[in-house]
Order: C-alpha cells, then structure tokens, then sequence
C-alpha cells in the first residue's frame, strides 16, 4: 500500500496477475454445492459503457459473495459475437466482420479484465465460431426432425435500412420500427423459415405463474405477448355488390352478441382486397386514410351486410384500420355499448349504441330476481361483465352463463382459444450469422437438410456487396443435394441471432465438448441458472425463446429443467442528468476513465452503493471522488492498525464497556449486509459496510487504547463485507490483516476467504440502533435550540419499567378503550395521572406505535453508546435508571425515546 494512501493502479495489476497465476476463478467440472451466476452476455460492440459495467459488476459481486458462502461458483463470460453492426462496420471499413468482431472483442475482454470480474476465462464462448454455430445448426435440425421447423410463404416485416426480415419481437413501438436500427418497418411475402414456438405456447404462458424469483413486470409482457385469450368463433355471412362469403369473427364477449351493431374487416383482409379493386372509397381510405397506430379509430362503409349468426341482424359492414389481420381473423363484430374502442367508433359513424349487459345488482339471483334496468351507454361503453339484458332468452343470465348458452345454441359458433404470439421468423438475409443447413435440390427432393456428420456449415469468405453477401458467394452456394447427389444450392439466409443467445448458457457447463452442444450431466449439475442479470429490454425476446429451446430440449434431448432461469434482475440504467447514457446524446462517461483515474474498486463500489440494481441512477463524479475518499480512509485505518502492531500504546487499559458496543456493532453489520447480499440489495449491504468502517474510525480515535481483538475482528469483517464489491483493494487489506497468521490458518486470497457469520437479531440490531441515534439526535437539538455551546455534563434518563408494559399491551391491543384496558393493570394504574397521560399519548399514535428495546436492554444499550455522545459533544454522559433520577426528569422519559438533562 502507498504511503500516501490508496495506490488502485499498483494494488490492481498486482492483485489481477496474482488471481491469474493462481487461476483463482477456475470453475471445475465435479461440484457440490453449485450456485451458477450470469450476466447476459454483451454483443462486441468495441468498448465497454457504463451499463455492461453496473451489469458485470452485479453479477462478480453475488458470485464472489456466493464463493465466500462456500457454494461452487460457476460465472462465465462469452460474446454475443454474430449481428449486423459487424458486418455494417466491415463494409464501411473495407474489412471482414470476423477481423472486426474478434477485435472488439480482444478489447472488451481487456476491459473486463482491469475492472477485476471474476471469470472463468478457460469457459469462455464466441457465438461466431463454427465450434458454437455447429450446435445451432445441430438445434435447427433437431426442430426439424421433430415437425417444430418449417418453410412457408408468409407476410413478414422487413428493415429496408438493414436489408433482412425481423420478428415480430423484433418490431417495436406503436409506429413499428426496427429494434436495432430504428427504421419504419415494412411488410413483404417471402418465403421463410419459421420454429413453431406457438406449440408451447400455452406451457410458455402457464409456467410463468411458477417464475416467483421473475420481476413482475417482465413476467406481464410475456403474459401479455403470448396473448391467450379464451373466446367464441362466429360465422357471419357477408353478402352484397358481388360477394358472397363466410367469415369468422372471434370474441371475447359473445354474451354481447345481441348489441352488434356493425361489422369490420381488416385494411388488409381478401374480402377489402377485392373491394380496393372495385370501390374507390374503400381504395382511398386504405391507401391513404388508414392509420392502424392512430389515437381514433377510421373506417369506410362498404356497402355490404353481415348476418349476425345469433340474432339474425343484418349489420353495416366497414372496412376499419382499428381491425389488424394478425389478430383474431381480421375481422369483428362491433359491439359499441360494451367496447370503448367500438363506442368511439360509432360517435364517428352514427350506427346505433345498444347496451345488452347491465351491472349486476347487489345480491342478484337470476332464477328469482327480475332482469335489471339497462345501462346508459350513450356516453360511454360499459365494459364489465354483468347481466344480460336485452337479449331475448338470455336476458338475465350472468355474462359467463350467457356466453356459455349463446356459444352452445348458435350453428357454427365454437369454443376457442388463440394466441397473439405467432411462430419464430428465423430467416436473416444478412452475411453474419449462422448459415442455415439446408440446400435446395435442383431436381425433385426439395429443401434437403445438411446431415449433421457435415456440420458445420461454414461461413465462406465475407464480399463487401450490396444486399446479402452469401447470395454473391457462388462458389459457397453451389453444393450437392445429399438425398440425390445431384446439383443444388445452399440457402443463403443465415439464423437470426437470439438462437445463438437461445441456449448459450448450457455452452458453458462444457464449452470443449465436441461431439454434442452441452454435456448432459453437468447440465443437469447447473442448470438452471440461479441468478441470471440482464436488462429488461429482452423480456420478449431473449428471455421468451431461451424459455423456449428449454423446454424443447427437455422434450427432444432429456434435458432435467425446463425453465432457464430461476431468479431474474433486470438492471437500471446508469443516467447523467436524468438521460440514459447514449453517444448519439453525447453524454457517455468512460468506463475506462473512471478506472484510470479512481480505480476499479471505485467505480464498482460507487455504482453499487448509488441504488437498488433494479434502479436507474445519476452517475455523479463527486460520488465518484467521495468513494475514492473512503477506499483510502479505509486503507489508512488498517495500516494504522497494521503499523501499531494490532495495537495502540498506552499504558490504559481497553474499556469493556465500549468495547462491547463495537462488537455488537460488527455483529449487526454482518447480519443485516448477509441478508441484502442474499437479495441482491447491494447498496444496504455496502452501507452496512461502510457504517462499520465509521464505527471502528471512531473507535480507535476515541478509544485509548482501542480492544485489538475487536478492533483486527472488525476490520477484518469490514474488509470481507466489502470484498465481493471492491475486490483488489480487499485482497490488499486481507492481506496486511493476517500477516502474522500462521500458514495454513488463513486462505491466501480475500476471494476464498469464509464469509464472516453472526448470530444477532437483526430486528433487536436495529431497534437498538434506532434508540441510540434518537438520543443522539434529541441531543443535539436540546443543544442547538438552547444555545449550549459547551455542555459539561450529559444525563440520559431510561423511561420507568411501567412505561414499557403499558407500551406492549398497546402494541398488542385492538380495544377501542385503550386506557381502560391499561388500567386493568394495577401497577399501571397506581401511577395515577402520568399512567393517564401515557395511555392518552398511546391512544393517539397506536397506529404508529413500535417496538422497543425492553428497559434493562435500553439502559444497557445506551451505557455501551454513551462514549459516541461523549466524543460528539465533548462531555461526560451518564445513563440513569428511572429509580435513580428525579421525578421531574422521569416524566419526559419514554421507551425508545430517553429523557435527557443536560448540564451548562
């Protein structure tokens, strides 16, 4: 350590090449207690910003906690290497996007290094290798021997800026642009290859309800994307101008079907498409007028009539831009009394609003109770189930019996269920990704899978052209079919890129395996991960087709889980001024600076101290500064401790009293940052931390001599507490700590050291915490509102023992007459009109009421404390039982809340 305090770049790099020749963070294979540890792994995009640091940072610090509870830490790292930036830069610079990739990725990887994460580096995984993209070939095939992958024509979104297909996940905000670039998004027909996630989806919906360490949040948008919805299929029959057609409408609300009162088709359904042709208005208004993400919903009569299945109504029927093909049929009955949607509608259009479900009535039994009133809808829709009315037969049934009933009579109608999640678009027209194995035979056998012993299917070298570059490499495309060996042509879409992400953390429990993507049995040893950090954005994405691919390799390859992930954080955003870090806003802080400047341990510390992981944060470069200021105040205090000997000189001996303080203190702090590490609050953990440095800084300036046992245990839990945060600088510490420690006694690194343990209650921890600071806190307003500038004497008076029973009884108590209820009591009641103030107090504030300490607790606990008040105000202080002070003083004094007397 540097005699002017906290040398990070000396401590660093000797405590990084030390962990490296030791290969300190070697995972092995046979494990006993396993505890997997992940950060979604970083696309390699050249340096690292402050988000992949707070990510990385999360994810080292719980691993090493866990490393230090003894479990066997599995915590890899590895690229998300494959994705169109790379080859856009390769273009741009005339390069290839493999040189690119493993450029950024030399860099990142350096990066990571000086930031001291922890790594298994012997696990590490590149998803543009043919050694990892053999096995996305090898997934592709196995869907499709299964019947889960198939080629078909549809209608899918394309980038026109990046040139390839998107998903549907992949399209985001109401005016539907691309996740990556941020392009509108058009459509296309195209023939493409799709994975059947849609066969799981009620499963991938289900099982959702089971993710209990999943924020809440992330688990309602795959809710919400899956999309199932239970419902009734109905047959209207459209008619007039020269069409004649069934067409399916599906609901949600068939015990509404009485208040139909139009019907409309999709901008884009085959029945618009032939009116488009023929009718100018319809023609203009889906040309021209629609708008689908619009705030009202548009529409255009079309002059045809639908018959309502259930009643037999003829209905206007429209062409509605609020209508989307890609969910239910593309068409729908309107319901205006009952759908806020259709009401606004039909203020536009004038057809009729009829209100055919009512409120229930309090009580309501439908076999006994008249029918009740209709609602008024004129205004708005009422959109609740209720009773129906209006609705011939069916009046008076509650919504689910009408729906039931209205289903089972009417011809055609089915129960049904559908899904707003649609099949996975893996098709990419783009050079850098996974080719997909198959050719296409020039003669009869079709699209012809590539057998697996000819896996991998390589990348051919990259050609800087417009459009996709594979399509350019003929040499690469010409091939022979493997059924017929006659010509054919490999395709030339490559894989999009959440399948490398899909099942990448099972690459890990054996990345050097060969002959198959993941060892089973290890597998089955790690999986599933138990902490898994990433950001929120990939709710939809990643996080829906990772749970996917498990599940089918539960199914298809016997994998033990089914769900990738047990507990899930989804990360804040690191902010400067309220706005996310970004480039294109130009108000990106350097990751690398920080480090330069303040050190690694500091920008760790710092943003794990600034909030809760979930939390977005202002970066702050006094906050920066303040936590550099207290690594070195840290490092100052051991080498104090370490240059006295473990001692201070004096002839005084240690006071008992104090001492016991500061141990109850380094136990409390133990107990409560264990139980935040545990849940991942790392900011509480590392106040507890830094309070205990404070403490023991007290400690040995007030205190002469300072206990060496408490003071050498105390630092060294603070230096433990704050090792899964600030690494370096507490191997650093450790190791001035156990220097005189025998060999063997002590681990030689910080990292394998045992975490410290405690038995105290945290609740009395910070009960007692609370009464200290309280009277430390009335203290120092008696003085400043009296205006003592130098007290000489400081008397803490404890509550009398009657005032802590009358306080549990009220705590306990939910009778309306508290006051009587404490004078039942004859040992409260004989205090007479104090008892009576007393229980008047309680009875106003029980709603705030709050344990305390019991009385002989608090005196003790203050005896232990008085020296802080003693070294804040510089004056002698006593701690009084009630018994023995003056009744004047007595009746101030509460539980919890000391009476003070203080002497000029």
């Amino acid at each position: 350590m540097s005699q002017e305090g906290y040398d990070h770049t000396a401590v660093e790099k000797r405590w990084q090449e030390a962990w490296a020749d030791a290969s300190v963070y070697r995972t092995p294979d046979d494990v006993d207690d396993p505890t997997y540890v992940l950060g979604m792994y970083p696309y390699p995009s050249g340096k690292l910003h402050m988000g992949h640091v707070r990510n990385y940072t999360i994810t080292d610090a719980y691993a090493r906690y866990r490393r230090m509870r003894g479990d066997d830490v599995l915590h890899p790292m590895g690229w998300d290497a494959f994705g169109l930036p790379a080859e856009n830069a390769a273009k741009e610079r005339d390069t290839n996007p493999r040189d690119w990739t493993f450029d950024c990725i030399d860099t990142m990887r350096g990066q990571m290094r000086s930031m001291g994460f922890g790594y298994d580096w012997d696990r590490e995984i590149a998803t543009c290798t043919p050694d990892y993209y053999e096995w996305n070939q090898w997934l592709f095939r196995r869907f499709h021997e299964e019947g889960l992958a198939e080629q078909r024509d549809a209608e899918v979104n394309w980038c026109p800026d990046c040139e390839t297909v998107l998903a549907d996940e992949q399209v985001e905000g109401e005016d539907e642009r691309c996740w990556r670039c941020d392009h509108l998004v058009e459509q296309r027909e195209l023939e493409q290859w799709f994975l059947s996630i849609t066969e799981y989806a009620d499963e991938l919906l289900d099982c959702i309800d089971d993710l209990d360490g999943w924020p809440d949040s992330v688990r309602q948008m795959q809710r919400n994307w899956i999309g199932r919805q239970e419902g009734t299929r109905l047959t209207f029959a459209v008619s007039g101008d020269g069409v004649d057609e069934s067409v399916e409408a599906f609901t949600t609300r068939a015990d509404t079907a009485f208040g139909a009162t139009f019907f409309a088709l999709a901008p884009d359904h085959p029945i618009t498409e032939e009116l488009v042709a023929a009718d100018d208005d319809v023609r203009e208004f889906v040309e021209e007028v629609a708008d689908p993400e619009g705030d009202e919903p548009n529409g255009v009569a079309t002059g045809l009539t639908a018959t309502n299945p259930v009643t037999g109504a003829e209905l206007p029927v429209f062409v509605a831009d609020f209508v989307l093909s890609d969910v239910g049929t593309g068409a729908l009955m309107g319901v205006p009394g009952h759908d806020d949607r259709d009401h606004a509608f039909a203020e536009k259009t004038g057809v009729d609003v009829v209100p055919v479900v009512a409120p229930e009535p309090e009580g309501y039994d439908p076999e006994t109770d008249a029918v009740p009133d209709a609602p008024d809808v004129s205004e708005a829709a009422f959109t609740d189930d209720g009773v129906a009315v209006n609705s011939g037969d069916y009046s008076g049934l509650r919504s689910a019996d009408a729906r039931a009933a209205i289903t089972a009579d009417t011809d055609g109608a089915a129960l049904t269920t559908q899904y707003r999640l649609r099949d996975w678009g893996i098709s990419r027209q783009r050079y850098w990704g996974t080719p997909i194995p198959v050719v296409h035979c020039h003669d009869d056998c079709g699209s012809v899978l590539v057998p697996e012993a000819d896996l991998p299917v390589e990348l051919p070298e990259f050609i800087n052209t417009t459009g996709n570059p594979l399509d350019a490499a003929e040499e690469w495309k010409a091939t022979t079919c493997p059924e017929c060996g006659g010509p054919a042509t490999r395709e030339t879409d490559t894989m999009d890129t959440f399948v490398d992400s899909s099942w990448y953390f099972l690459r890990y429990v054996s990345p050097d395996l060969a002959d198959a993507p993941f060892d089973p049995d290890r597998a089955d040893d790690w999986m599933p991960v138990d902490q898994y950090v990433g950001g929120i954005e990939h709710a939809v994405m990643h996080l829906l087709y990772s749970r996917f691919v498990t599940k089918f390799l539960a199914d298809a390859e016997g994998l033990t889980t089914r769900e990738p992930f047990t507990n899930l954080l989804a990360q804040g955003m690191v902010q400067l001024d309220g706005e996310k870090m970004s480039k294109s806003v130009g108000n990106v802080v350097s990751p690398q600076r920080i480090v330069d400047e303040y050190g690694a341990d500091t920008a760790r510390l710092f943003m794990m101290q600034a909030a809760q992981p979930e939390r977005d944060f202002d970066w702050s470069e006094e906050g920066v500064r303040s936590t550099y200021r207290f690594i070195t105040r840290l490092t100052r205090l051991v080498e104090e401790y370490a240059n006295a000997g473990g001692s201070t000189v004096t002839d005084a001996d240690p006071d008992p009293a104090v001492a016991a303080y500061v141990d109850d203190e380094i136990d409390a702090a133990v107990a409560v940052a264990t139980e935040e590490y545990d849940d991942l609050t790392f900011n509480v953990a590392l106040r507890e931390a830094q309070g205990l440095v404070g403490t023991l800084r007290n400690y040995v300036d007030y205190a002469a001599p300072a206990d060496p046992a408490v003071l050498n245990r105390g630092l060294s839990v603070a230096v433990r507490l704050l090792a899964p945060v600030t690494p370096h600088v507490a191997e650093e510490l450790y190791e001035t700590l156990e220097t005189d420690a025998e060999p063997g006694e002590t681990p030689a690194f910080a990292v394998d050291a045992d975490w410290p343990t405690s038995d105290a209650d945290r609740g009395t921890a910070e009960m007692r915490r609370r009464l200290v600071e309280n009277t430390r806190e009335d203290v120092r307003q008696i003085v400043d509102v009296a205006g003592i500038e130098d007290p000489s004497a400081i008397d803490v008076v404890i509550a009398p023992d009657w005032k802590y029973d009358a306080l549990e009884i009220a705590i306990a108590s939910d009778a309306d007459n508290l006051i009587g209820e404490l004078m039942q009591e004859s040992h409260i009641r004989e205090e007479g009109d104090a008892a009576a103030a007393y229980g008047q107090d309680l009875q106003a504030e029980r709603e705030a009421l709050s344990e305390t300490l019991p009385g002989d607790d608090e005196y003790e606990a203050l005896r232990a404390a008085a020296w802080l008040i003693e070294r804040e105000f510089d004056a002698p202080v006593s701690v009084t039982r009630a018994a023995d002070a003056a009744d004047d003083v007595v009746r101030k004094a509460e539980p919890g809340r000391p009476a003070i007397d203080i002497t000029e």
